[in-house]
């Protein structure tokens, strides 16, 4: 890359070799040179400071030798204790907490199940604030010794600013979410979208970890889209995250625009089984998806109004994720989300709306993958490396977490 800024060339090498010994770490100086396509000069200077700083830290592999000298080949690794971050993930049924170490391990997790759609802003907030103080102590830490936290949600949200501009979770719009929790925890705090976070969680521990461009799609209450471009978040105006589920897809038999979530949303899957009471009751406990995967994997004779229901929803999404592929032409788009758990009946009715969607050639040049539903962890895993990647420094990044005010 070009640049007249040499103090910015600086930076984005900075980045690019530790996100390379994230990835493939151990690793040594020579193949930090040779993936990074950069001079011995500068991975010396560059790891040098690192070390210096504490950011990575040495480690001599014995049997493995420099090809000119007898000494043990040094190979470099992240420092896990360089920093410690919380990824916390609010949904509608429930919020997860991870604590990780500096290269995305694991300290501890928690899941807890609770209606937070039902909830005011601050009592979701004391809620957050709970379950981060609970996880930390569970990874023998303390708050002070956490260096960033982020939080998840479906919709809209502004990074950097902490506002959380649309979503299902709140019933007002412009919540000054980052705000809050950092006030709470006394701890700098980022709000990111959940599906930003997945695209994260892809690139830095699923199916997508040597990928560097690819797009991510959570099916959940709300449709969002990550977007991974040159192994970072693409993001919009002012740090925008993406929703697409007011994607116009057609219009309804009054003539009003039919959009995608009006289909494909966990919401509106659920609202075509309203007839059914035991699906309301269902629904009103937080159990309306399990319900209906109960339902299709039943052999009653009532099954086929619900099957018919979560296919027009495929069908939708399928032709969502061909627009999505016209405008990036991604070489791979992965979808999860909870709605997943309703199985082939879903994913057969997303690929066949792909396949009548997407024009050649690039139903050949880009594949399609679903991702397993996982648990709040995964989406907390996600979180957490929205956060490490603000502590790594990036310098494409043009705004910061939320701060605790002094």
């Amino acid at each position: 890359m070009k640049t007249g800024d040499p103090e910015l060339m600086r930076e984005i090498n900075r980045f690019h070799i530790l996100d390379l010994i994230r990835r493939h770490g151990p690793i040594s100086r020579v193949e930090l040179c040779a993936r990074g396509e950069l001079s011995s000069t500068t991975v010396s200077a560059i790891t040098g400071a690192l070390i210096e700083d504490g950011i990575i830290q040495p480690v001599a592999v014995g049997g493995i030798h420099e090809p000119t000298r007898g000494r043990p080949r040094v190979m470099l690794q992240l420092n896990p204790v360089a920093a410690r971050v919380v990824g916390l993930r609010v949904g509608p049924h429930g919020i997860a907490v991870t604590v990780t170490d500096f290269r995305g391990e694991i300290l501890a997790s928690l899941e807890l199940p609770v209606r937070v759609r039902r909830q005011s802003v601050p009592v979701v907030s004391d809620l957050a604030e709970d379950a981060v103080r609970r996880a930390v102590v569970e990874a023998g830490l303390t708050l002070k010794s956490i260096d960033s936290v982020c939080a998840t949600v479906p919709g809209i949200v502004e990074y950097g600013t902490g506002l959380v501009r649309l979503s299902p979770i709140f019933s007002e719009a412009d919540v000054v979410f980052g705000e809050a929790l950092s006030s709470r925890l006394g701890v700098p705090a980022i709000v990111e979208s959940d599906a930003n976070a997945l695209a994260l969680a892809e690139h830095w521990f699923g199916s997508c970890r040597d990928m560097s461009d690819f797009a991510v799609v959570s099916l959940e209450q709300a449709i969002g889209l990550g977007v991974l471009h040159g192994g970072q978040l693409f993001r919009g105006v002012h740090g925008l995250s993406h929703d697409i589920g007011a994607m116009v897809i057609g219009r309804q038999a009054d003539g009003r625009l039919l959009r995608l979530i009006d289909l494909a949303s966990e919401q509106a899957v659920l609202c075509g089984f309203e007839a059914d009471p035991s699906m309301r009751d269902a629904v009103h406990a937080g159990l309306g998806l399990r319900h209906a995967v109960e339902r299709l994997r039943s052999d009653g004779v009532d099954v086929a109004p619900v099957r018919d229901v979560v296919e027009q929803a495929g069908h939708a999404i399928g032709i969502a994720v061909a627009n999505i592929v016209t405008l990036f032409a991604p070489p791979r788009i992965v979808l999860s989300g909870a709605l997943l758990h309703l199985g082939a009946a879903l994913t057969d009715a997303i690929a066949r709306g792909f396949s009548e969607a997407v024009a050649e050639p690039l139903a050949r040049s880009t594949t399609m993958s679903f991702d397993p539903p996982r648990a709040g962890a995964r989406l907390g895993q996600g979180a957490a490396a929205v956060a490490l990647c603000e502590l790594y420094g990036s310098p494409w990044n043009t705004t910061g977490p939320v701060r605790p005010a002094a």
